[in-house]
């Protein structure tokens, strides 16, 4: 096959959101780093290092050709398994707000979670390649993939990280649905789904107050209810057009976390409606180029592989824009290429770099 130059669209509105992102950061984070650390930069000096390393890995993975994967399936599925389990090792896994998700010193931290997402990619696309029409069989075609996902989201629920495992199972199901599932099975699993997803969270007691704070979060408004009313403080406070980039008032200790989680109240009360519906759009334009491309791909691996990345990416962005504006429970889940997260944009951006590269081989230009 001849290879094309990658689809700069993307390429383009990746950059964009990366560099709107680090501006963002910024503004989010400085008060926090400052008053924390007693340096305004703290994080988007992190930030600008990780972005730096996430470039790189992006142009090697845009110019290595993606079906090469394939000779290391074994070898990415074992690294994610084994990280998967060295986090929870007290000693080497990071603990932080009784959570385990990290493993690393200092800043140089790498979560484990991040690279389970990219795995799972991997082998469900070469596996359901493999498989063929096979996988229209529930014992004989996803009965195995669901095993190997239950496996994974077990040891990253153990972390504990709902929030990722939810995300890795939705992502599973659309694979496995693109990669011609049965659709009774679909439904039977994604319903099987649901339920396990709604045991977990009544079966932990933070969990169960922050779905009852999601229904009715003025109920207890300096608690619970606290971390969705504040967004959409920030959110209302906005308007059409902001209060003016840096001028939030929401990131002076009132929003949780407000350069990752909640970055996205933090632009639509800077930049108003208008900035909050920009971000909204060119991640719109982004998903749309992402399937195409999976559409043109010119082959199984490829249409799955890119079919799995964007369904990724678009679920985190879905899932965060909900989440601060009081449309799900609130979860842990960052605005991908602009929350400020050193494994995750990295490793976000490698993901690009792969559906880049499968871009340079579409049949459709």
């Amino acid at each position: 096959m001849s290879r094309k130059p990658p689809d700069f669209a993307i390429l383009f509105t990746v950059l964009l959101l990366i560099c709107f992102g680090m501006i963002m950061v910024f503004s989010s984070s400085s008060v926090r780093a400052y008053y924390y650390y007693t340096d305004s930069f703290y994080f988007i000096k992190r930030q600008l290092i990780w972005s730096i390393l996430g470039f790189f890995s992006m142009i090697f993975f845009m110019n290595y050709d993606y079906w090469k994967i394939k000779r290391h399936e074994k070898l990415i599925v074992f690294v994610m398994f084994l990280l998967l389990v060295l986090v929870l090792i007290p000693g080497i896994g990071k603990e932080v707000n009784e959570a385990r998700r990290w493993i690393g010193v200092g800043a140089l931290t790498l979560q484990p979670s991040e690279i389970a997402k990219l795995g799972m990619i991997v082998y469900l696309s070469c596996g359901l390649e493999r498989k063929g029409n096979k996988v229209r069989s529930f014992f004989m075609g996803i009965l195995p993939f669901l095993m190997v996902m239950g496996v994974i989201c077990g040891l990253i629920l153990r972390e504990p990280h709902l929030s990722a495992s939810v995300l890795i199972g939705m992502t599973t199901l659309i694979m496995l649905f693109v990669g011609g599932a049965n659709m009774i099975h679909m439904i039977g699993m994604g319903t099987a789904g649901f339920a396990l997803a709604l045991m977990f969270t009544i079966n932990k007691p933070y969990r169960l107050k922050r779905l009852l704070s999601f229904l009715d979060p003025w109920k207890n408004p300096s608690e619970e209810g606290y971390h969705i009313i504040q967004s959409l403080y920030a959110l209302g406070s906005g308007g059409l057009i902001g209060v003016g980039l840096g001028q939030s008032r929401q990131k002076f200790f009132y929003l949780p976390e407000p350069q990752t989680d909640f970055i996205f109240s933090v632009i639509g009360e800077e930049l108003g409606f208008l900035g909050a519906a920009f971000v909204i759009l060119v991640f719109m334009f982004f998903i749309w180029r992402g399937y195409r491309t999976a559409m043109a791909a010119p082959d199984i691996f490829g249409k799955l592989m890119a079919t799995g990345i964007t369904t990724l990416i678009a679920l985190q962005f879905l899932i965060n824009v909900a989440v601060v504006t009081a449309s799900v429970p609130v979860t842990g889940m960052p605005l991908p290429f602009i929350s400020y997260g050193g494994s995750s944009l990295t490793i976000t951006m490698s993901q690009i770099g792969i559906l880049l590269n499968i871009s340079r081989y579409t049949e459709v230009k």
